[in-house]
């Protein structure tokens, strides 16, 4: 426990050292209930384990026991007054005054939470000022634990993140953009090739903390907007590519439309419906290169039907000297 040494609370809830009051909120219930004494019963290690991330959280979750324990680390506790803190005699837990497990956790956030100080919209370090909409504030924070000492303020996650959605042929052949950041406008690179979930750091973009002059990164998250005939699958860029029933049952050269212009393609004679022409290098960038184009062949039917085109159709009907279905029966046969 606490009393026995350093530790690293961080790590013991598996959450990055700017991660939020939510966040740990979260890491510290779901580890809860994994070592939980009542899910593991006559567990020794994991009773042992519970108690350590309840100490965790115990810490974490409190603004000022926070900022001692991340201005001066092994000694936070020292630093603080004595007879505070699970230091001062470790960190118990009395299992059976609890009638079931959520009891238990709510009774225990309730003791050791409450609204951590500071924070965004309209706090200091705000993402304010005409930014991007609906930016959330990932992990980041300070470098070298927290405020100056003497201050009570709970060190501020200074990053921003911001959705901006792109064009597919911006995401293809990527594009420059102008974005407005807290009043300022800036000049954004997207590569080509970027994807949905794609992620571009603007390094000293972010929120600027009043008073220090310190300002975090701004994280943009790409959405690529669907285009009506490309589509992305894995590192292959496909299609589709409207062909008529005598392309497909003689063949020959047709002339189709690539992202990099017209091109033309033989189908060889008897292609049934639904294969795929692969164009080599004609696909997505990809750091290694260009991908491959798959067009995937569907049949374009006549919206009219003239009455030589039916005359025809009817000859070949009655020409026919096979029975299409006459292998799939004896497959289908239960």
């Amino acid at each position: 426990m606490a009393g026995s040494g350093y530790r690293d609370y961080f790590k013991v809830l598996g959450v990055e050292r700017s991660a939020d009051s939510d966040a740990i909120k979260r890491a510290f219930r779901k580890l809860a209930r994994q070592y939980h004494p009542d899910v593991n019963p006559g567990d020794a290690g994991a009773e042992a384990k519970f108690k350590e991330v309840s100490e965790a959280y115990e810490v974490l979750s409190d603004p000022d026991k926070r900022r001692r324990y991340e201005q001066f680390g092994q000694y936070w506790n020292q630093a603080g007054a004595a007879g505070s803190g699970p230091g001062a005699g470790g960190f118990d837990v009395d299992f059976g005054r609890y009638g079931n497990f959520d009891d238990f956790i709510n009774d225990l956030l309730g003791r050791f939470g409450g609204p951590a100080a500071g924070g965004f919209g309209g706090g200091p370090g705000g993402f304010a000022g005409g930014g991007f909409p609906g930016g959330g504030f990932p992990g980041g924070g300070f470098a070298g634990g927290g405020f100056p000492r003497g201050s009570s303020r709970t060190p501020v996650n200074l990053d921003a993140e911001a959705s901006v959605k792109v064009s597919f042929t911006e995401a293809f052949r990527g594009a420059e953009r102008t974005l407005s950041v807290n009043d300022e406008r800036v000049q954004v690179r997207i590569p080509a090739g970027v994807r949905t979930g794609s992620r571009l750091r603007l390094k000293g973009k972010g929120n600027l903390q009043p008073g220090t002059g310190r300002r975090g990164d701004l994280y943009l998250n790409l959405e690529v907007l669907t285009h009506p005939v490309w589509r992305l699958d894995g590192d292959q860029l496909r299609g589709e590519l409207p062909v008529s029933i005598d392309e497909l049952a003689l063949g020959g050269t047709v002339k189709v439309m690539t992202p990099d212009g017209e091109a033309e393609v033989l189908i060889p004679a008897g292609t049934a419906p639904g294969r795929s022409l692969r164009l080599k290098g004609k696909g997505w960038p990809l750091k290694s290169g260009r991908g491959d184009l798959l067009l995937n062949l569907s049949v374009q039917w006549p919206s009219n039907w003239s009455d030589e085109q039916r005359k025809l159709l009817e000859q070949l009907r009655n020409s026919r000297t096979e029975d299409p279905r006459q292998d799939w029966f004896q497959s289908a046969r239960l």
